[in-house]
């Protein structure tokens, strides 16, 4: 698996500790240094399955063959880049191998002005309504996607959206999961949107 943006490595954690082989690409060298730090305490058999790699993922080319993962996470890492289109996710579904997994979080763009209004924040409530662009909470500026848009990228660089159930409590999540994200108003309020497309 590879995990774009991995950050503080919550993700590549989880998943290290459930018996996943985990690369890691950062660009950040203060965040690497931290989850270097935070990999020394744990168990063997975790820091055996996890590889950090230092770069920017709209690079994947650079560090990684064709098809080399069966799964890439991209979560929480397109609102920073300023124009991640299609030469950042082709990058990614480049890597993907193929029936391989693509899993992203994104920001919503459909109803930026949800968040600023449930904080009666009304100022930013209006500003919102006009540009996909905002502030988030660390006081960085970034910007949200629009599904279609997303949905619509993927399918020229080969990836369809997928939803595929597991076993019990997870496959349920996944059941609603899904049905939210096909169903209105729920799928039009979301904050987050979490897109998964399969490589064909």
């Amino acid at each position: 698996m590879l995990d774009v943006g991995l950050g503080q490595g919550t993700q590549a954690l989880r998943l290290a500790r459930a018996g996943h082989e985990v690369t890691g690409l950062e660009s950040d060298p203060a965040m690497l240094t931290a989850l270097r730090a935070t990999l020394e305490g744990e168990p063997r058999f975790v820091r055996e399955r996890v590889r950090l790699v230092q770069g920017d993922g709209r690079d994947t080319g650079a560090h990684f063959l064709p098809g080399a993962f069966d799964v890439v996470l991209c979560h929480g890492v397109l609102m920073y880049v300023p124009e991640p289109g299609p030469p950042m996710l082709a990058g990614l579904a480049r890597v993907l191998a193929a029936g391989g997994l693509l899993s992203l979080v994104v920001r919503n763009a459909d109803v930026p002005a949800l968040r600023p209004g449930l904080a009666g924040d009304w100022a930013g409530a209006l500003a919102a309504f006009d540009s996909p662009a905002y502030t988030n909470r660390l006081g960085l500026p970034v910007r949200a996607d629009r599904r279609a848009d997303l949905t619509a990228t993927l399918a020229c660089i080969g990836v369809r959206l997928s939803t595929d159930g597991a076993a019990d409590e997870l496959a349920r999540l996944l059941d609603a999961k899904d049905r939210a994200g096909r169903t209105d108003p729920y799928r039009s309020l979301a904050a987050l949107l979490h897109l998964c497309g399969v490589r064909g």
